[in-house]
């Protein structure tokens, strides 16, 4: 007898089938049916699982909070200045949107965090966990002497994640360059006037 694959499949190739479908088509365009056929499955295993479309989705925002810390992590360990760190995380905690196309339907996803509370706790997870990573490294870099002394870490951390979100938005109407220079071209601007000179002198305002 051929035993099936359904009970071989874990909960995190799922997940990330279901982030990958969202991007190619959007929430609304999700359905069970086309999830199970990516993975191997048929959709009636997915009921028993997560219950619906709704838990499914529900699941993928719980774990990319979780995924959001573990980011942080990898990405410390990997990059030694904490500004290369933080350039790193940013383009890393976006890649999911490489196309202006896969941009609008993981905005499609924030307007559900944004108006439905079950949904939204997971997304203001993320969003404390990636604030609290920007500041743990801005902090780094002062400490370093890449940044200013006395760099207001908390308010150039929320610059940061402005500058990140409205990249993306600009990018996505635009569509000039890639997300990735882009991205990288907005932290350096949002940087940049808190960078330490490379003699360590403090400039003068005239």
């Amino acid at each position: 007898m051929v035993t099936g694959r359904p009970r071989g499949v874990d909960d995190a190739v799922i997940l990330r089938t279901t982030a990958e479908v969202v991007g190619r088509v959007g929430p609304a365009g999700l359905t069970l049916a086309v999830v199970a056929r990516e993975v191997g499955m048929v959709p009636a295993t997915l009921v028993q699982r997560f219950g619906s479309k709704r838990g499914l989705l529900l699941a993928l925002a719980e774990q990319s909070a979780k995924d959001a810390g573990a980011l942080f992590g990898r990405t410390r360990s990997e990059h030694e200045p904490a500004l290369e760190a933080l350039v790193t995380l940013t383009v890393e905690s976006m890649a999911p949107m490489a196309s202006p196309e896969m941009y609008a339907n993981h905005l499609a996803f924030l307007c559900i965090d944004l108006t439905d509370p079950q949904f939204h706790q997971h997304a203001l997870a993320v969003h404390q966990a990636q604030g609290q990573a920007v500041e743990n490294l801005l902090a780094e870099a002062v400490s370093a002497g890449a940044l200013r002394a006395g760099t207001d870490v908390v308010a150039l951390a929320r610059s940061v994640q402005a500058a990140t979100a409205g990249t993306g938005l600009m990018w996505a109407l635009d569509r000039q360059g890639t997300l990735a220079q882009r991205l990288r071209q907005g932290i350096d601007t949002a940087l940049s006037p808190h960078l330490q000179p490379p003699d360590g002198s403090t400039l003068e305002k005239p």
